[in-house]
């Protein structure tokens, strides 16, 4: 399923609708359902990956900034504006 049929999935009132609707065998809804309530945030980018990529970013920013400085450093140093 994808974003589409998931947002479609919320209209329905029941997991027997949506199975039908999708052609899913019941039991199969049921268990996609228990492992994104136990594993979501990890399907999703749970905290952990997403501070990975801040720690990463902000590091870079870093980088950048201290790139900039050696090119006006040395700017400076060859007479250049």
């Amino acid at each position: 399923m994808n974003v589409t049929h998931t947002r479609h999935c919320l209209t329905f009132t029941t997991d027997a609708e949506v199975a039908r609707t999708y052609d899913i065998h019941p039991v199969t809804l049921s268990n996609w359902k228990k492992k994104l309530k136990e594993n979501g945030s990890k399907a999703f980018g749970g905290g952990d990956e997403l501070k990975e990529k801040k720690d990463k970013i902000a590091k870079l920013e870093r980088m950048v900034g201290k790139k900039e400085v050696e090119i006006a450093l040395l700017k400076n140093f060859l007479g250049e504006s």
